[in-house]
């Protein structure tokens, strides 16, 4: 397994829309699931989406659980759908392609799941908390879409200076 380099702000990759991955890729893929989850756990991220390591397909990785349990039950989602519903929350979202930047984010408290796993099979749950919003966070870096996108106009005020400096760092 190896440490994947994480694409930062700025990086115009992260604004692509991810595309589908077709069933019969999922063998030659195994070893980025891999590399994906080797590098959230290393990132201290509980999710991470392929185009933040510069892949543009469908996929993600999450483990919402494991910083306060220790122990790690990673999920791979290969193309995933969210549908979020329910009442909704704001929380303090942060990035790992947005290090150092944290902001309010309202999002629904609820989605209904759909995806494949790394075999190939199909899972549907309904997820609130902390993996409704991580889902939602994450399938967002599949359409191109980054969390400061969905700061209020105050909320993104006040991270606009270290966007800017993480855009000139690149």
């Amino acid at each position: 397994m190896a440490v994947l380099p994480v694409l930062t702000f700025g990086d115009l990759k992260l604004r692509r829309k991810s595309v589908p991955v077709d069933p019969s890729e999922l063998p030659g893929l195994q070893v980025l699931f891999d590399d994906m989850i080797e590098t959230m756990y290393l990132e201290e991220g509980i999710g991470l989406a392929a185009p933040q390591v510069g892949v543009n397909k469908r996929i993600v990785v999450i483990d919402v659980t494991w910083v306060d349990t220790k122990t790690q039950e990673p999920i791979v989602m290969v193309n995933p759908t969210v549908e979020p519903y329910g009442e909704p929350g704001d929380f303090d979202e942060g990035c790992l392609s947005v290090p150092e930047v944290r902001g309010k984010v309202v999002r629904p408290t609820r989605a209904r799941l759909t995806w494949l796993d790394r075999e190939g099979k199909a899972h549907e749950a309904d997820a609130d908390g902390m993996l409704a919003r991580c889902a939602q966070h994450e399938m967002d870096h599949l359409e191109g879409v980054l969390f400061t996108d969905r700061l209020s106009a105050a909320g993104k005020a006040l991270v606009s200076g270290k966007l800017k400096r993480l855009s000139k760092g690149r």
